[in-house]
């Protein structure tokens, strides 16, 4: 194993929220449905990829992957193009699974499910929507997807488009709008080191 192999990944990582979708403009709770990105959403791509050029300045990423779900697809493509890049999907940078609370407005989950609603939303990492699975399964499935992600890049300057749940479950705290993102060491995200102070519970806000 050579000194390289031994080291932790020293690559920088781009965690991006995709673009508004249509069902983030409607106020419903997405999880694994596949809406595409509203009008708004279309229309905040050049915006986002100006503004991660000017972050890079004359560097540029060294791969963009994204979840396989058409919003986080589509926004990813439009970083692609700006970059010059083919875009990767992963299966493993979905959302949180809410199960049969995707497609409800926040009221409307609260009716038929008040107790585990309360309870997920008190940032109990055990709580699972009906159908749906756990903070503490998302949290394990976006390490091991950012760990195949880095160990194939491991010196690079890595986009990564997903969503509000999985950015959370590498980075608790963390909070980002559509299309805005965050510059992270890989090491970080990967182990959970970067914390604000109030990070535990993961308090969600808006539909996931």
């Amino acid at each position: 194993m050579s000194a390289l192999d031994s080291q932790e990944p020293n690559c920088e990582i781009f965690l991006v929220r995709h673009a508004e979708s249509e069902w983030n403009a409607s106020g419903l709770w997405q999880g694994h449905a596949d809406p595409p990105l509203s009008e708004k959403g279309r229309g905040q791509l050049s915006a986002l990829v100006t503004k991660l050029s000017e972050v890079l300045t004359s560097q540029r990423p060294t791969r963009i992957v994204c979840s396989d779900l058409i919003r986080a697809r589509q926004t990813a493509e439009a970083l692609g193009a700006g970059f010059g890049l083919s875009v990767q999907s992963d299966p493993g940078l979905r959302e949180l699974d809410v199960g049969g609370w995707s497609g409800l407005r926040r009221e409307e989950i609260e009716a038929r499910s008040p107790e585990i609603l309360a309870r997920f939303e008190a940032g109990d990492s055990d709580v699972r929507p009906p159908g749906g699975e756990t903070r503490k399964e998302i949290r394990q499935r976006a390490r091991f997807a950012l760990r195949r992600i880095v160990n194939a890049d491991a010196w690079g300057r890595i986009v990564v488009v997903s969503h509000l749940g999985l950015i959370r479950a590498l980075l608790p705290g963390a909070e980002l709008g559509n299309a805005e993102f965050l510059r992270v060491a890989a090491a970080d995200a990967l182990t959970r080191r970067q914390r604000s102070e109030i990070a535990e519970p993961e308090v969600g806000a808006g539909p996931l």
